[in-house]
């Protein structure tokens, strides 16, 4: 069996991590990391089984700040500064993303249907957060200091 290198990546294997943080029950040992992250694909699928307007239940509002989590980690790996990561939303499920680095909002991200949230693969995710991180390592990069502060 060949495994997908998509599973050795930094990100996905961050990813694992901040969801096994979250399952204070146990309920993950001994899942693979594949299961585990499954409930961020959202195939065609199942994105017809969930209504266009709904409101995000707690499981889904802990996977987008995991995600997001997960960028902040791989921030503070590239360029050894505290990254701070902030997700607030409405009841609704809209709302901000931000990470801050030192003084500097190094990613702000306004989310929108977030009882919605997830993608299309493991891989679509990856190059959504690849495309986040790489944005904010360049602003810091502008700006290193106001993110050192």
């Amino acid at each position: 069996m060949t495994v997908d290198p998509i599973f050795e990546t930094d990100f996905v294997k961050e990813m694992a991590r901040q969801m096994r943080a979250l399952d204070t029950y146990g309920s993950y040992a001994g899942w693979s990391v594949e299961k585990v992250l499954d409930p961020y694909v959202m195939t065609k699928e199942r994105k017809a089984n969930v209504p266009l307007i709904g409101d995000p239940d707690e499981e889904t509002i802990s996977r987008v700040k995991a995600f997001y989590n997960a960028i902040a980690v791989l921030i503070e790996k590239e360029c050894k500064l505290l990254a701070v990561p902030l997700v607030h939303l409405t009841h609704e499920g809209f709302g901000r993303a931000l990470i801050t680095v030192g003084k500097l909002v190094a990613v702000d991200r306004t989310l929108r249907d977030v009882h919605r949230f997830g993608f299309a693969s493991l891989s679509k995710m990856k190059d959504e957060a690849d495309k986040i991180l790489s944005v904010a390592i360049e602003r810091i990069g502008q700006h290193p200091a106001v993110a050192g502060l």
